[in-house]
């Protein structure tokens, strides 16, 4: 039998949350504690009992020698990374990162980091978004010529743009002024690529209905990135190699 991979979550808002109820039910996964900027003493999540640990309290170096993990899930702020990232180099432990606002430079350290260990960075963690930009990316070498426009709708408090957005305009080799965005209430996150052909438009659209969808992405990027050597991954590296090995067996 399989054993269980230990793993750590970091950030308890409400995609974390979220994850912690999907983790915490897949038989692969022991979710071991969920991290947070600040907590009360003996805080625990309400429906698994899982501790909820506050890292001004507990840092990380002393987090993972009481309570080791192979894999660390992040969805809490860009800061973080540098609090834990010398300890899961060091310890060698697994990193699956679903921040959408990382810098140039944030990403530059992750990926010094894949030197010791896996890491994988990816704005958007669920799968359908991945798949709609790898399709998006294929039809955009198709049909270079086609025009391209992305819209992107999420909840009023979001303020800033769609770190999902900017990665399919990046992929798409268009620029910012190409993406258009709506805050709405009710709407946890949408988006669309719609390609205009002479004669004809596609379009190609993903919905967020729950936000347990990102522990579903984030299942997945575990399973997956736990069979690959050291380095650093997208989702699109994950989703290409088991479509390839899937596209071999035909």
């Amino acid at each position: 039998m399989t054993p269980k991979l230990r793993v750590g979550l970091v950030g308890y808002g409400k995609a974390g949350s979220a994850v912690a109820n999907v983790l915490s039910a897949d038989p692969r996964f022991d979710l071991r504690w969920i991290a947070r900027r600040s907590t009360p003493e003996s805080q625990t999540h309400p429906a698994t009992n899982i501790p909820i640990i506050g890292i001004e309290q507990h840092p990380f170096a002393e987090l993972l020698e009481q309570y080791p993990v192979d894999a660390l899930v992040d969805f809490s702020t860009p800061d973080s990374l540098r609090a834990y990232g010398s300890e899961i180099a060091r310890r060698g432990i697994m990193l699956v990162s679903a921040i959408s606002a990382y810098t140039d430079d944030d990403l530059a350290y992750a990926r010094s980091l894949g030197v010791y260990t896996r890491v994988l960075c990816s704005p958007n963690i669920t799968l359908g978004i991945n798949f709609l930009i790898v399709a998006a990316k294929l039809l955009r070498k198709i049909a270079p010529f086609a025009d391209v426009e992305i819209v992107e709708q999420h909840f009023k408090e979001k303020p800033e743009v769609s770190g999902t957005a900017r990665k399919i305009a990046e992929t798409l080799e268009v620029g910012g002024e190409n993406i258009t965005s709506l805050r709405l209430g009710g709407i946890v996150g949408h988006h669309e690529v719609i390609f205009g052909f002479p004669h004809q438009t596609v379009r190609l659209t993903h919905d967020s209905i729950r936000r347990e969808a990102f522990g579903t992405g984030a299942a997945f990027a575990l399973t997956q990135l736990a069979q690959c050597d050291k380095g650093f991954y997208t989702f699109d590296d994950l989703l290409l190699q088991l479509i390839q090995h899937e596209l071999k067996k035909q």
